[in-house]
């Protein structure tokens, strides 16, 4: 009996994973590495869509799936060209990508056009109380996220740069910071 037990918890994998809807986060602003296993009997490695049925279970949402496509979280169901997309590690993905640990996983709601999905934020501690945001997109590569604006504890600040990343500061602050960028997926969320 002890040994059922103990074996679902040794096929889990820690990953970090978040979940950004169209209007708001719906699991994990900062990411959180949690223990992704997978609900089927004989478990292949877990995968992108094993991470998102765990945090839905952690986060208490509901997401509907059509054979290993994900056409609905939370409230808003995929139609046209808006939908659901996952990154694992900042690359478009797969529901069905293993996973290995320490991996990140994204899945988001997207607009898509002739080009892809948007590109999704990466926030970054600097110095002190500055941060550094990039954009990457679905191949991973990452640009100066021009025109980003920082949030935090009510306030907006806007960044500067240009050659490596937009960089702002905050000053002093309690609340978590986020990144925003019109038409970009909303950045992971930092202290």
């Amino acid at each position: 009996m002890v040994a059922a037990i103990l074996v679902p918890q040794a096929l889990a994998v820690k990953v970090h994973v978040r979940v950004e809807g169209k209007t708001r986060t719906i699991f994990g602003p900062t990411a959180p590495l949690i223990d992704v296993t997978s609900p089927r009997a004989n478990p292949l490695p877990e995968n992108a869509l094993d991470a998102l049925t765990t945090a839905s279970l952690l986060g208490e949402f509901y997401f509907h799936v059509t054979d290993t496509h994900v056409d609905q979280v939370g409230k808003y169901p995929a139609q046209g060209q808006t939908g659901w997309a996952v990154k694992v590690n900042g690359k478009s993905a797969s529901s069905n990508t293993r996973l290995e640990a320490g991996d990140t996983v994204l899945w988001y709601w997207a607009q898509f056009g002739i080009v892809g999905g948007p590109k999704s934020l990466v926030l970054s501690r600097g110095s002190a109380s500055c941060y550094r945001v990039v954009a990457q997109d679905d191949k991973g590569r990452v640009t100066p996220a021009l025109g980003a604006v920082l949030r935090v504890d009510g306030r907006t600040v806007r960044t500067q740069g240009a050659t490596q990343a937009a960089v702002g500061c905050v000053g002093r602050h309690r609340g978590l910071v986020r990144a925003t960028l019109g038409g970009a997926v909303r950045s992971n969320a930092l202290p």
